[in-house]
């Protein structure tokens, strides 16, 4: 790893993207600490701490703890996604944006203004209910609550989170790796450190028991490596490209292979889907609605954990990776393109018969991936609060009593060691270190691994 970091150093290239990377991570880092005006930090801090296994703590993972202390980088990436989902969805029902989109580079970047238009519009309403929230919800910390404060704090998380979306367009252009996974990607590890220092603090003081921590660990090193396995694996379709005769020349006759992704899409499923569940929440904070008798079931229903809320977890990541993997990989395109260079799969009429057995083939590969995906996004309700099975109408009080405390109370283990973070560390990971070592292996430099080819998760 040495040699290869020195390599890293030998290509101006690509010592100046790494180093441009790690300044924009900085960046976002120092505003991370910067609160916003007219709240008191200690305040939210010590209400957040008792909020992490909610759905409160799922966000606040998601915006690097920013949303813990309200500082200018509160809201985080989170309206940008939210505004990618919408425009993602309103590519494949209106006809206009799908006509728009298939226009070249030129339709893109009409598609990536809308975005960031909807990013600033869902941030305003995002930061006007955190803000009503915020003095609502812990006056304690917001001396001077009223409209003057919401307006201010609309204002400042809105450019904060249109700063970030700023960052994270600039890591992508001139830096390493995918700048928005970037962004989740530091906040995450960031509290990484303060999760393990505290884990062994509680075994140190007995308040933890020692066995319970190194199953944990076992847990983790399993996890991760289920992970890296899922990644990397896929599905390799043989394809044959017939000999064409120029002149005395003969053209193709080769026999490769097309490679199809058991996880096309990668954590942007799990990240959709969590953005989704959390609107309800949002929505709530407006003009005390959630003082409504039935809504406020409602919303009790869809808390985190709830079983309401793991079975539409479950089913929404199902559905957005088959809806982002229908966006970014499209069957007819593919056996077009095989059709037009003589490509052919053997055994396979070429054209539409391609097309519907390439669709077949990863429409069952998908179905491995999502659920995968989601039982490993689901590992921190068992981790970190269990299951509140006593909501269930009917048999929950009996399940409650039948089933055992780790499943119903959790372990109490810190957000941070959760499926849903592991998930994005390591895919974010691995498409990072797949950019530096095609940089590298292009400039005709060894990689992290001697002798073999890292493939990301769209490697």
């Amino acid at each position: 790893m040495i040699e290869t970091l020195k390599n890293i150093a030998n290509v101006p290239d690509l010592r100046k993207r790494v180093a441009f990377t790690f300044a924009m991570l900085a960046v976002y880092r120092v505003g991370s600490w910067i609160p916003s005006p007219g709240v008191d930090p200690a305040a939210l801090e010590e209400f957040f701490a008792q909020q992490g296994g909610s759905l409160f703590g799922l966000v606040n993972l998601f915006s690097g703890g920013n949303l813990g202390r309200l500082t200018i980088f509160a809201l985080g990436i989170m309206p940008y996604i939210s505004a990618s989902i919408i425009l993602q969805l309103l590519t494949v029902i209106w006809p206009w944006l799908e006509k728009l989109s298939k226009e070249g580079e030129m339709g893109r970047k009409k598609i990536t203004q809308y975005t960031r238009y909807g990013t600033v519009v869902l941030s305003i309403i995002q930061g006007s209910g955190i803000a009503v929230w915020a003095q609502n919800a812990i006056p304690q910390a917001v001396p001077n609550p009223g409209v003057w404060f919401v307006v201010m704090t609309v204002i400042t998380l809105t450019t904060g989170t249109a700063f970030i979306m700023w960052l994270g367009e600039q890591i992508t252009e001139r830096g390493i790796g995918n700048g928005i996974s970037l962004i989740i990607f530091a906040g995450i590890v960031v509290g990484l450190v303060p999760a393990v220092y505290q884990t062994g603090q509680d075994v140190v003081r007995g308040q933890r028991d020692l066995l319970q921590v190194l199953l944990l660990l076992a847990m983790m090193v399993i996890v991760i490596g289920i992970v890296v396995f899922v990644e990397r694996a896929q599905r390799r379709i043989p394809v044959q490209y017939a000999r064409r005769v120029v002149g005395r020349r003969t053209y193709g006759g080769l026999s490769t292979h097309l490679p199809l992704k058991v996880n096309t899409g990668g954590v942007i499923p799990v990240i959709f889907a969590s953005s989704i569940l959390s609107i309800p929440q949002m929505l709530a904070s407006f003009g005390g609605i959630d003082q409504i008798p039935w809504i406020r079931e409602i919303l009790r229903q869809l808390d985190f954990n709830t079983p309401l809320h793991n079975i539409l977890y479950f089913a929404t990541i199902i559905f957005f990776c088959y809806f982002y993997t229908s966006i970014i990989f499209n069957p007819v395109d593919v056996a077009d393109n095989l059709k037009k260079y003589g490509g052919f799969i053997p055994g396979i009429r070429p054209g539409r018969r391609t097309a519907e057995y390439i669709d077949k083939i990863l429409s069952r590969i998908t179905l491995g991936g999502a659920v995968y995906l989601a039982l490993v996004a689901l590992l921190p309700s068992l981790l970190i609060s269990g299951m509140k099975v006593e909501m269930i109408p009917g048999i929950g009080p009996t399940l409650n009593r039948i089933l055992p405390e780790w499943m119903t109370l959790g372990l109490g283990v810190p957000f941070y060691f959760g499926g849903t973070s592991l998930l994005i560390v390591v895919g974010v990971s691995m498409d990072t270190v797949q950019q530096v070592e095609s940089q590298l292996i292009m400039r005709h430099y060894d990689g992290f691994l001697k002798g073999t080819r890292v493939r990301g998760r769209r490697g």
